[in-house]
């Protein structure tokens, strides 16, 4: 290559070229790909604002509930998502153009290009936990780089990283680990700065004690989810290990991890800025580790520390390995997108040979299903699914509310939070199924039930009628392994209230004087 290929300015024109591309593909997408069932899911709690939530922290819920303001389509709930990659990489251009020499500006440019070009940048389009969560760890740790290499004013920048540190962590907890890797860093590292963690800490504990509150009024949802009822059955495994590494690679891929490992750190950079940001994105990456030796750890969770990798290998690479970057990770990009297409546009007929099928007719005509359920539906019931997933995309577009019928599993408990089963006692309840059911599993709950069959796209579906829903039988037989299984709270935690063991007279579960009689 050419050095004018190089420069400032034709770094800066194929930042743009990514930047208004990877913009367009986003919205295409996000206007087009079909609703999912965690963002349906999500949506739910949007519909009913509260300060917290079953597995998460709210904030998502708070978002998608001024969103559905403007408008309930897919394009306007994801409008907030499909611009936090794009804002994130100006936010990488910008800290490198601070942190590198003039000479060596094209590296910064060439950075953002290669994080917009990657797979999980320009996919990022859906509503979910992780939307505002790697938005706000993005804030935060600018705010924290620009605390570190200030010399005069530091404490605001350090408080300011507090501050949209406590709004990630009231996005997913996962956000902890970057506070660590703040606390980390001055103790190893900046010694010189050990009162930063402390004002830190003091800027992000309103967000804190607001979710803890919230946690001992509820049941500590929150807490029994990510801490306890997910991790249960746990055990030490070099597969997951594996995975975890392989993975990991391919987030921040091989080429770019590669190369800014092993090449020496490029002129004009401080070696302070370089180290802080290793420790940004070493630290959490390491706890992985230790943490997949005994559970899976899923790609979502590391997304919000690559961009902190991007600007660590911006500093140590010169423009040409980054413009060879850029060249595999746009090649790395291309199947993902043809598998995006596949998802959302190919013919129905195409997934006929596989097993998922049915699944891809739902996620396709969910509104189909919708109708079909409606048909002939017995005055007053209620519709509801045996699992969450279903049943969010079934809420979505049905307007109003599905419940999950059964004992369900850990994930997506929004249910024992707002769903009282006690106002179904002796109606009618539909309840949708992807497989036939077996009807003794629903016999017990109802006087009488059935079998309702219906094809959508040549894929059956099917639902079981239950007429007069027995309560009683249902809180005795369900809700009470639901009690056992997901609201089991240690003795340690304080529990102050708990909606769902309240509602239903589960003693073992509710606040304290009544646990403790």
């Amino acid at each position: 290559m050419r050095a004018s290929e190089f420069s400032a300015h034709a770094s800066r024109q194929i930042f743009w070229s990514a930047f208004a591309i990877t913009l367009v593909l986003k919205i295409t997408v996000a206007a087009s790909f079909p609703f999912t069932g965690d963002e349906a899911f999500f949506y739910q709690w949007g519909v009913f604002p509260a300060w917290g939530y079953s597995d998460h922290p709210p904030m998502v819920g708070w978002l998608l509930a001024v969103l559905r303001q403007i408008s309930e389509h897919p394009l306007v709930l994801r409008s907030f998502t499909l611009i936090v990659t794009s804002v994130i990489a100006l936010g990488i251009v910008d800290a490198l153009r601070r942190f590198l020499p003039d000479e060596r500006e094209s590296s910064a440019w060439l950075a953002g290009a290669v994080y917009l070009a990657m797979p999980w940048s320009w996919m990022f389009v859906l509503v979910t936990t992780d939307t505002p969560l790697i938005f706000f760890m993005a804030l935060s740790a600018w705010a924290y780089l620009r605390a570190d290499t200030s010399t005069t004013r530091s404490a605001p920048w350090y408080a300011l990283a507090g501050l949209f540190l406590g709004l990630a962590f009231l996005s997913k907890y996962f956000a902890a680990l970057l506070g660590f890797a703040y606390a980390a860093h001055c103790f190893g590292w900046r010694r010189e700065r050990w009162w930063a963690p402390f004002l830190i800490f003091a800027l992000a504990l309103p967000s804190i004690a607001l979710n803890v509150a919230f946690n001992a009024t509820h049941g500590w949802t929150n807490v029994m989810f990510n801490v306890f009822n997910r991790n249960e059955g746990s055990a030490w495994s070099f597969k997951t290990f594996g995975v975890y590494v392989g993975m990991a690679v391919y987030l921040l891929t091989p080429w770019l991890l590669w190369r800014s490992a092993t090449s020496r750190a490029a002129p004009g950079t401080s070696a302070t800025t370089r180290t802080t940001l290793a420790v940004l994105w070493l630290f959490p990456l390491v706890v992985f580790a230790l943490l997949s030796t005994r559970r899976t750890i899923g790609l979502h969770w590391v997304l919000g520390f690559v961009p902190v990798f991007v600007v660590w290998a911006g500093l140590r690479l010169e423009a040409r390995p980054l413009r060879s970057a850029l060249n595999w990770t746009v090649a790395l990009s291309a199947p993902h997108l043809l598998v995006v297409a596949a998802i959302a546009w190919a013919p129905l007929a195409w997934w006929q040979p596989f097993k998922i099928h049915d699944r891809a007719v739902f996620l396709r005509d969910t509104p189909a299903v919708v109708a079909a359920l409606r048909q002939d539906l017995p005055a007053g019931a209620t519709l509801m699914a045996r699992t969450y997933n279903p049943a969010g995309m079934l809420a979505f577009h049905h307007g109003a509310y599905v419940p999950v019928f059964g004992v369900g599993r850990h994930h997506a408990r929004q249910d024992d939070q707002i769903v009282d089963f006690r106002v179904y006692d002796g109606k009618p309840i539909r309840v949708f199924l992807y497989d036939e059911p077996v009807l003794a599993e629903f016999a017990p709950y109802f006087e009488r039930v059935s079998v309702k069959r219906f094809e959508v796209e040549g894929v059956a579906f099917f639902a079981v009628d239950g007429v007069g829903f027995r309560f009683q039988a249902y809180r005795d037989g369900v809700l009470a392994e639901v009690a056992r299984e997901f609201h089991d709270v240690p003795l340690w935690l304080p529990v102050l209230g708990s909606p769902f063991c309240e509602r239903y007279g589960f003693v073992a579960c509710s606040p304290a004087p009544a646990r403790l009689k």
